[in-house]
């Protein structure tokens, strides 16, 4: 069984390997918000996602290989904010669950709200017609039981 620096030798070695087999179209592929997938190389290179964010010297391959990719025009160029970020890291949103599952309901809670308009509006225009039924039987005589 391989060590840890063994393991992120390897994978550096696949990584590298992989690189070598590709041509800008194949990058063109697998292009994610402006930076190569992250899952897409990792399935390609044969390590996890996370050996691409904890293994120093691939991740420094990795930002290597993007900006080169830049350079030749096969990924679009860092905005100025992004160039300010790139060494910072993500501030976590503990609320972003909550906006999702709320975000959700609220979709269901208007499909569900125009549905019933539908509903009210088909009601109502029974509950005119069957009115002037009512009216009209009563003006000739005739009471509904």
């Amino acid at each position: 069984m391989a060590n840890g620096q063994q393991k992120a030798k390897q994978n550096l070695d696949a990584f590298q390997s992989w690189v070598a087999t590709q041509q800008d179209e194949d990058f063109k592929q697998i292009i994610f918000r402006g930076q190569l997938s992250r899952s897409e190389v990792a399935k390609a290179t044969g390590c996890g996602k996370s050996a691409l964010n904890q293994n120093p010297e691939l991740r420094q391959s990795l930002k290597q290989l993007e900006d080169d990719l830049r350079d030749r025009g096969v990924l679009p160029p860092l905005t100025h904010i992004a160039k300010k970020e790139i060494d910072k890291p993500k501030q976590y949103d503990n609320t972003a669950n909550r906006k999702a599952v709320d975000s959700k309901r609220l979709s269901l809670l208007e499909a569900e709200n125009i549905e019933l308009k539908a509903k009210v509006k088909e009601l109502e225009g029974q509950l005119q017609r069957f009115g002037e039924l009512s009216e009209t039987l009563s003006e000739m005589g005739f009471m509904p039981r």
